[in-house]
């Protein structure tokens, strides 16, 4: 059985997945849903991501859990972070360290490969990455959380599209904190 095409992305109520000058401070994350975060993540195979992401990443995670202040979500999300193979899609990096893999452009052939291969599934984040692979209808499924603020304006998750994509629910789950887990598998 092939492995799956997982986005996993945060959302504001009014889609937004940053604010203005990437601003992401309204995140409501805390102990509970990093955890869900983290166990959810450690069965992935693969984590596949766009550029900027991928910065922001690899700007905080390498050394993230090492203050005697981090919590123990966070060591162990550094850990799985660093250790986890990585394909960032950019054409502007040359290379990129942390198991990580450049690929300079989505080509579908490659990665309906990269889904065949053995391992668990592969975790998708990134708006722009996500809109390349809708267009060509890669996501296999979609887990969006979603959390209990209003931004106004940002960078959107999903952009205009030219198709109807249909979903299933396949599960929902609420954190104390007001943040909504919503899965999807796309139908087929």
């Amino acid at each position: 059985m092939a492995r799956k095409i997982v986005l996993f992305m945060g959302v504001s109520l009014d889609g937004y997945i940053e604010g203005p000058d990437r601003d992401i401070s309204w995140h409501r994350v805390d102990e509970e849903l990093h955890q869900y975060f983290n166990d959810e993540l450690a069965t992935m195979g693969g984590f596949l991501g766009g550029r900027v992401t991928h910065e922001l990443m690899a700007a905080y995670w390498p050394d993230a859990g090492k203050s005697p202040d981090s919590s123990p979500q966070e060591v162990e999300f550094a850990a799985l972070w660093r250790d986890m193979p990585k394909i960032v899609y950019s054409t502007t990096l040359e290379s990129a360290d942390w198991n990580t893999t450049v690929v300079r452009r989505v080509d579908p052939d490659e990665v309906r490969a990269l889904k065949e291969q053995p391992g668990g599934d592969l975790a998708l984040s990134g708006a722009d990455l996500t809109a390349a692979f809708l267009e060509h209808d890669l996501i296999d499924a979609f887990h969006i959380s979603v959390h209990p603020v209003l931004i106004g304006q940002g960078k959107p998750l999903f952009g205009p599209r030219h198709s109807e994509i249909p979903l299933t629910l396949t599960a929902t789950r609420t954190f104390g904190n007001g943040v909504v887990i919503l899965r999807y598998d796309r139908t087929r």
